[in-house]
């Protein structure tokens, strides 16, 4: 594996809704979740759609700043609340990180909690997938199954620890 995508609301903190990155607070175990990452070398990446920033309610700069602060090695985050070629489920976002890593995305994992966007995402760059329960992860699962049925998770984690833990118990040769 050479590099790890994270998405913000609902995975690693926050509700389902937007919070402003002054106000964001980290699930108990997500800090821990990222500095495990972190020590076995892995390079960890925000991948964000926070259209809020094209209405004025927050800078790019306050989105980057806060993953600098928890951890993240970049952060990719679509400030657009119209179509465009990176606002997830459309795979700009990580086609830029590999182009600036040199990243061969098949050999990466996304951890997200919404299926029709985190997970379609990673399913159309052939990354791994991983779905947290968390967020919007439970009605991911159920309730909105029917928009992303062709796409299969690789693990459904109960959380940001529980995904790190199996990427580091299968995915990873240390």
């Amino acid at each position: 594996m050479q590099a790890v995508f994270i998405d913000r609301d609902g995975t690693i903190g926050g509700t389902c809704h937007f919070i402003h990155p002054k106000d964001f607070k980290l699930f108990p175990n997500a800090q821990e979740a990222i500095n495990l990452l972190k020590r076995v070398g892995l390079k960890v990446f925000a991948i964000s759609n926070q259209y809020r920033i094209s209405r004025g309610e927050a800078t790019i700069e306050e989105f980057t700043e806060q993953f600098t602060k928890f951890g993240f090695d970049q952060a990719y985050i679509c400030p657009h609340e119209q179509e465009c070629n990176c606002r997830k489920p459309k795979s700009g976002m990580l086609i830029e990180a590999s182009e600036q890593h040199h990243l061969d995305l098949t050999r990466c994992i996304v951890i997200g909690d919404v299926g029709d966007t985190d997970m379609l995402v990673a399913h159309a760059v052939g990354a791994q997938k991983i779905i947290v329960r968390t967020g919007w992860g439970e009605a991911s699962l159920t309730k909105y199954r029917k928009n992303w049925i062709q796409t299969r998770p690789d693990y459904i984690a109960e959380d940001i620890l529980d995904a790190v833990n199996w990427i580091l118990k299968n995915k990873i040769n240390l």
